[in-house]
């Protein structure tokens, strides 16, 4: 009897594949056949599952920013969303949600690397634009619910929203891609011990500036 294949378990097999490609050797390398032979698999068992290489790229980018938009709504959680009472577990919520941006272990790394690449490919590759606008707004929603949380946190009236949030929000998101870049590429010296604690400070440098400002 020919044994059955989980379709989605395998498109998720190819995924790894290609990130474990882009980790190693780059976005350019992440054709057809070099995915196969990394997942352990013939051209033709991939080809079953995508056209093209392109149509496997915008897949497995779609997959990725997947992943961390599941880990960054389960976080959401642990944040008492909304003009509440100060939480004195907020502060250790929101890096914890925020640490899934960041390459802390081998699976965010892996996920980091990639997204960052397709992120950065997007510029000059059409077909995977519209996944990179997509994702960006979703992340941008969620670093947003952080702020806002944050201002009703210390300024329950909301009397400090305003332009101030985008600013701040925006911010964040830069300082978020910066560290995910910097770990990646020097992992000897931003260890994620480093990384926590770079984001630990922002947060509270973040807190002390929305507070001062109202």
């Amino acid at each position: 009897m020919p044994k059955i294949v989980d379709a989605a378990q395998r498109r998720q097999e190819i995924v790894g594949a290609v990130c474990r490609i882009i980790a190693t050797d780059g976005l350019e390398r992440a054709s057809l056949r070099e995915v196969a032979d990394e997942a352990g698999l013939a051209v033709g068992s991939v080809r079953h599952y995508f056209d093209s290489s392109d149509d496997l790229l915008a897949y497995s980018f779609a997959a990725v920013s997947d992943r961390l938009l599941s880990r960054l709504n389960k976080a959401l959680t642990g944040l008492g969303l909304g003009p509440a009472a100060a939480d004195p577990d907020m502060s250790r919520a929101v890096l914890t949600l925020l640490g899934e941006f960041l390459p802390l272990d081998e699976e965010r790394a892996l996920d980091a690397c990639a997204w960052l690449a397709f992120r950065n490919a997007a510029r000059i590759r059409p077909f995977l634009a519209a996944e990179a606008d997509r994702s960006h707004r979703a992340v941008a929603a969620v670093v947003g619910q952080v702020i806002t949380r944050l201002v009703h946190e210390d300024d329950p009236a909301g009397t400090g929203a305003g332009p101030q949030l985008v600013t701040a929000a925006e911010h964040l998101l830069a300082t978020l891609d910066g560290l995910a870049m910097h770990a990646l590429l020097q992992p000897g010296w931003m260890s994620p011990e480093m990384c926590r604690d770079v984001l630990e400070s922002h947060i509270e440098g973040l807190r002390r500036r929305v507070g001062a400002s109202h």
